[in-house]
């Protein structure tokens, strides 16, 4: 029989004498991430990186749930669009836009004394399809679900039992995924993907 993860092993392995930073979207993951955080007692602030790639919702989301774990969050705006390694939009363009969120967090977290930074990477996401895992293993970003073994399912049902908003939130990928390979990236593009998707 599996062991059931509760929001205790999300956090197990982690120093409670260190002081963390949390590359955070508001999406489910990282908001049960901050909960558990928040939960244990140990020292994280929210960062929450937005650029012209992420819905409005999405900071709705994200402040919501600060809101309700009582975590420390920043907001963070992000000119990507000035970024051509982004915007070029090659196969590996998760690679370079994690890079400069991560690189940006960094440069916050550096100025608030904070050296170890986490994401909500969880075990169900495949390397293989996520060039964005390159980016985490060059900065050293720590995915405590991935190493926890938590899947996605694993998350969401921890959340429900959490009592979080965002135990059914659905995964959204940023506007710059629903852009053709190869095709660049930029405000017209950006603003015919949010049309498409009725979030006008």
């Amino acid at each position: 029989m599996n062991k059931i993860l509760t929001w205790e092993d999300a956090v197990f392995y982690l120093d409670s004498h260190l002081r963390y930073g949390l590359a955070f979207s508001g999406g489910c993951d990282s908001s049960f991430l901050l909960a558990a955080l928040v939960r244990a007692g140990i020292d994280v602030k929210a960062y929450m990186v937005m650029t012209a790639f992420q819905a409005p919702f999405e900071l709705d989301d994200a402040r919501r749930v600060a809101e309700e774990t009582g975590a420390e969050f920043e907001l963070i705006r992000a000119d990507i669009l000035s970024h051509d390694e982004v915007c070029a939009n090659p196969p590996d363009r998760c690679y370079w836009c994690k890079r400069f969120i991560f690189g940006t967090i960094f440069e916050a977290m550096e100025r608030d004394g904070r050296k170890i930074l986490l994401d909500g990477t969880n075990a169900s996401d495949d390397p293989a399809r996520r060039p964005g895992f390159r980016a985490l293993a060059e900065l050293g970003v720590v995915s405590p679900l991935r190493n926890a073994g938590f899947s996605k399912d694993c998350v969401r049902a921890a959340s429900k039992l959490m009592g979080l908003s965002t135990a059914d939130k659905p995964s959204f990928s940023c506007f710059a995924t629903k852009v053709p390979e190869g095709s660049r990236i930029d405000q017209a593009a950006l603003d015919r993907v949010e049309e498409s998707l009725g979030l006008e």
